[in-house]
């Protein structure tokens, strides 16, 4: 049984209220919710023990931390082989430019996400850092001119 079948529509309620506003007190979630303060604590704790609600942050503007052109990069390795896609994932999750990082299926083995300043860091990353990891075979760059939706909201 999938985990997403014990969620009933109150837990769904709670889980929308909480990625819109991941700040919102828990009167105030309870409220909005129809529940009591104690029930509404009670649930989120469950749904944050059972792995619902992974975490909580806050979402920055990236223009103003000096990140300001999102780059997505297909990569393709040389080899295909646990040990080339081990030393690869090892060095995307160290890489800080890097956002995401993605194993997919198709042409290409990797789509990684990323945030730099501008295309001279972009540049220096790809050289510095991207193509020097071990089994890099190729990469092809998408600068992103302009974004029509960027959310971290799930619908559920």
């Amino acid at each position: 049984m999938s985990k997403n079948l014990r969620l009933d529509d109150t837990d769904r309620r709670l889980l929308r209220a909480l990625q819109a506003d991941g700040r919102i007190s828990n009167a105030d979630l309870a409220q909005k919710c129809n529940l009591s303060a104690s029930a509404c604590s009670d649930r989120v704790r469950r749904l944050r023990e059972e792995g619902y609600i992974t975490g909580f942050s806050a979402i920055l503007d990236p223009t103003k931390v000096g990140r300001d052109v999102l780059i997505f990069v297909e990569v393709v390795l040389d080899r295909t082989t646990p040990d080339v896609f081990e030393s690869f994932a090892a060095a995307a999750r160290k890489a800080p430019d890097v956002l995401e990082c993605h194993m997919v299926a198709g042409g290409f083995d990797y789509l990684i996400k990323a945030r730099v300043a501008d295309l001279v860091e972009y540049r220096k990353f790809l050289e510095e850092v991207l193509v020097r990891i071990p089994g890099v075979r190729e990469t092809r760059t998408y600068a992103v001119l302009e974004e029509v939706k960027s959310s971290t909201s799930l619908p559920i």
